[in-house]
């Protein structure tokens, strides 16, 4: 995902004011739009009275999408039978198109979880490609 160079400044800032124990920051509250999911982040040591003081981080739908279906949150570990062939095999089975089975399949922890892992994965880039950066 691309990030504004203020963003990363932000999230950075985040990053140290909750000494770089990532599972500090939570997710305050958020909101699936059409074309954006939004996600206000704070520290779990220091909740905020209003989402005006979090920090918003504006995700576009596409790499949340991308982020479902990478971690297969919209399909199992099923078994199908071949069309002609008649034998059996194991295959994942897509439940939904990604932002469709978030919104319309998938259960409130369900949601969570896919909202957490698009939290961790910003992060991971955000660390990885600075940390890489300044290395170089």
């Amino acid at each position: 995902m691309k990030l504004t160079q203020k963003l990363k400044d932000e999230l950075w800032w985040m990053i140290i004011s909750v000494d770089y124990n990532y599972s500090r920051i939570s997710i305050a509250d958020h909101d699936l739009g059409d074309e954006v999911l939004t996600l206000w982040l704070e520290d779990k040591h220091d909740f905020k009275n209003s989402l005006d003081e979090c920090l918003q981080l504006d995700i576009p739908l596409k790499q949340f999408a991308k982020l479902i279906k990478a971690e297969n949150l919209n399909s199992y570990e099923g078994s199908r039978v071949h069309p002609n062939k008649q034998y059996v095999y194991k295959t994942r089975i897509e439940i939904n198109a990604p932002i469709k089975w978030y919104r319309e399949d998938a259960a409130p922890i369900e949601q969570t979880w896919a909202r957490e892992a698009m939290l961790k994965s910003i992060l991971t880039q955000l660390v990885e490609t600075e940390t890489v950066g300044q290395n170089m």
